[in-house]
């Protein structure tokens, strides 16, 4: 029996399956036909864009000037030298993982460098057996990195001013996710084959757990979209804040051409003002002692009109400014 629906289906399954200590394979369902790859597609591009990793940024080799320079002593020269030590990842163990960490390296040959080579206080290595470099007998190789923690890629172009001048700008790839594909499949729920469930495989290099990565990506996907269910809800209030000003509301109750019997019951308890009546919700109008049903009626008729219907939900900061406004006049007329 078809049926027609008020709201979409909800994913309630979630599996991961962990295939090394570097993939894992995420499969998530039931969706609406469509709605996997609405939400598949910006998680992966979160996972490759906002995944946060370490890189080197700059390096200064004794008596090399620039990146094309050869180095003394040493089989590669700079520019190979450099292109294998961003084959090799790096990890930053520094107390404020924000900050720049620099780190000293001096070797004597005859030596092969590899990865393990490269850990030190605050640094680990990924891949320790990562080739490096390879230095001749009676020759000393003196160099410094500088580390940092980012996302992404960033050109050397743009690290040039975050560094000494006497260091070699690096490309930095900071991003610690090798590979992110997913799949969308069909399957059958109630009879419907038209449902959907969307499999990620998720590949790390090693810097981050990929589970780790993926729901952090998720947080970060959820935090972007979290202004929208924000600001949304205030919006409203906000938009009448500009169309009708604060001191449209500090106009006193009369002008609300209210009844006797209404009025008399508001003046009781000392309102004296129409912004008193927008800052109270339904439960609180209903409340007022002696305001009946049709008073109340009345006093929601009337708001109604001002665009200020009963409940409606007002931003904190336009109920501060509004509730100080009033209690300001009251007490210069005290």
């Amino acid at each position: 029996m078809k049926v027609i629906k008020t709201a979409p289906h909800v994913p309630t399954d979630i599996s991961v399956e962990k295939i090394s200590d570097r993939q894992i394979r995420v499969s998530v369902s039931a969706f609406e036909s469509g709605y996997a790859i609405t939400l598949a597609h910006p998680i992966r591009r979160f996972l490759l864009q906002s995944s946060v990793g370490y890189a080197p940024i700059g390096i200064k080799i004794e008596n090399v000037a620039h990146e094309f320079d050869s180095v003394r002593g040493m089989s590669e020269d700079a520019a190979l030298f450099i292109a294998n030590l961003k084959n090799i990842r790096l990890v930053g163990r520094a107390k404020n993982p924000d900050e720049q960490l620099v780190v000293h390296y001096s070797f004597k040959g005859p030596a092969k460098l590899s990865g393990k080579h490269l850990e030190a206080e605050g640094v680990g290595v990924v891949d320790k057996e990562a080739y490096l470099a390879t230095i001749n007998e009676d020759v000393q190789l003196d160099f410094a990195l500088i580390i940092q923690r980012g996302m992404g890629y960033v050109p050397s172009e743009s690290i040039r001013g975050l560094i000494p001048s006497d260091y070699i700008p690096l490309d930095a790839y900071f991003t610690p996710i090798k590979k992110v594909v997913y799949n969308i499949e069909n399957m059958l729920v109630d009879g419907n084959p038209n449902f959907e469930r969307v499999v990620f495989d998720i590949e790390s290099d090693g810097q981050i757990d990929p589970q780790h990565a993926f729901q952090e990506a998720v947080k970060t996907m959820h935090a972007q979209m979290h202004i929208f269910s924000t600001s949304m809800a205030h919006s409203k209030a906000y938009a009448l804040e500009d169309s009708l000003e604060i001191k449209d509301l500090v106009r006193k109750v009369e002008d609300l051409d209210l009844s006797a019997r209404c009025f008399n019951c508001l003046d009781k308890i000392g309102i004296k003002y129409i912004g008193e009546l927008v800052l109270m919700d339904a439960y609180e109008l209903k409340s007022i002692k002696n305001l009946g049903k049709k008073s109340y009626d009345e006093i929601a008729e009337k708001l109604e009109q001002l665009k200020y219907p009963v409940g409606q939900e007002l931003s904190p900061e336009f109920k501060a400014s509004l509730k100080a406004r009033i209690e300001k006049l009251k007490s210069e007329e005290s």
